[in-house]
């Protein structure tokens, strides 16, 4: 059940004393600019204008536990997110968010409203999100977030379902022929500074005895620069960052990246909520498993709302018959999100920068990877 009143208000007191030092996760950089929220809604794909914080009742009917009747009041979601990784998060030159964690914003809007369209996003840094989220100036967070013993222990937020499964490792220009994490010895590698990437490199290599010079960046619109100039031999993040700044490194006529093979780190990903409220985490959580759910069933964009089987399982999943499991969206919120934003599998092959879905962590629990969500019965 929901926890006390006081308890939340006691962490976020403490979330906001240590704002400044919030622990980020390795491939979230701290750009200094501040989490901004709105009051117009604005689609997903639209860029918001800089407001003040949330009205102060708002903020006291989310803490009271209310969360789901705020955003239904309000009529459309924030979702923190970030605008500087291209496959994940990007404000394009058009004035418009893209990407896998801005199509899993879209999802919770499109379960609650039948509308995926009725999200803003709202960019914050890597140092505020955490305050950001439980000052109430978005209710779910997508952001490339690692889910940790430590911020789920003292960051007030509510890890939710992991949508992607992700691990640090290092990147080197083809043409070093370097393979292993001992072929670094000695070498300058780019880091962002302040993140669990640092940290987790200094360990690992440490433990191994490895020596290496860090160098560190703040974010990585100065970071990847730096890498291409040959200011570093290698570079860290998590692997899916780095596939992002290979496929845009070579796209661009660059030199051949190679991605080591071995990880250092377990980094899972996924969306965010405020500790407190049992109802808006479990709309949240089955809005973004249905995505899985209906890539299991064979459920996508193009089929979902013909469906004429008989199979009962997924006829619960669609919400005929007047199945509802009691948790707070409409019965066919499955339809609502896989035809508006699609399955799991859309999503993530609508970005190349991702990688390849087939035979990775990220596949299915029935092709061997680790994407297994409850039966919606």
């Amino acid at each position: 059940m929901q926890k006390s009143v006081h308890r939340l208000l006691a962490l976020l007191g403490l979330v906001l004393a240590f704002s400044l030092i919030a622990v980020s996760c390795g491939n979230d950089d701290d750009d200094g600019a501040a989490p901004a929220a709105t009051e117009a809604p604005a689609t997903a794909t639209q860029a918001p204008e800089p407001t003040e914080a949330p009205p102060e009742e708002t903020v006291s009917l989310i803490q009271d536990g209310g969360t789901l009747q705020a955003v239904l009041d309000r009529g459309h979601v924030l979702c923190g997110s970030r605008d500087d990784v291209p496959g994940f998060a990007l404000l394009n030159a058009d004035g418009e968010y893209e990407g896998f964690d801005i199509d899993m914003c879209r999802v919770v809007a499109a379960a609650i409203f039948g509308d995926a369209d009725a999200v803003e996003i709202v960019p914050v840094t890597s140092a505020e999100r955490f305050t950001a989220l439980a000052s109430g100036q978005f209710e779910v967070m997508n952001r490339n977030t690692t889910w940790t013993a430590t911020r789920d222990g003292t960051e007030g937020a509510n890890f939710l379902f992991t949508t992607y499964y992700d691990g640090q490792g290092l990147m080197v220009p083809a043409s070093t022929g370097f393979t292993t994490l001992d072929d670094l010895a000695d070498a300058n590698i780019c880091v962002s500074t302040g993140t669990t990437t640092e940290l987790n490199l200094t360990a690992v290599f440490a433990a191994r005895g490895i020596p290496f010079n860090p160098v560190t960046f703040e974010g990585f619109d100065t970071l990847v620069p730096a890498y291409e100039e040959g200011q570093c031999e290698a570079m860290t993040a998590d692997s899916s960052v780095l596939g992002v700044f290979k496929f845009e490194i070579e796209g661009k006529g660059g030199p051949d990246q190679h991605i080591m093979a071995e990880l250092i780190s377990k980094e899972p990903l996924g969306t965010v909520v405020r500790d407190g409220d049992t109802e808006w985490a479990q709309v949240v959580n089955w809005a973004t498993m249905a995505t899985v759910q209906a890539w299991e069933f064979g459920l996508d964009s193009t089929n979902i709302a013909s469906y004429d089987g008989t199979d009962p399982n997924i006829l619960n999943f669609l919400g005929r018959d007047g199945f509802d499991p009691g948790l707070g969206l409409p019965t066919d919120f499955a339809v609502q999100v896989v035809s508006q934003v699609g399955n799991y599998e859309e999503i993530f092959n609508r970005y190349p920068q991702l990688g390849v879905l087939a035979g990775s962590v990220n596949d299915l629990w029935s092709n061997g990877g680790l994407m297994y969500v409850p039966p919606y019965r």
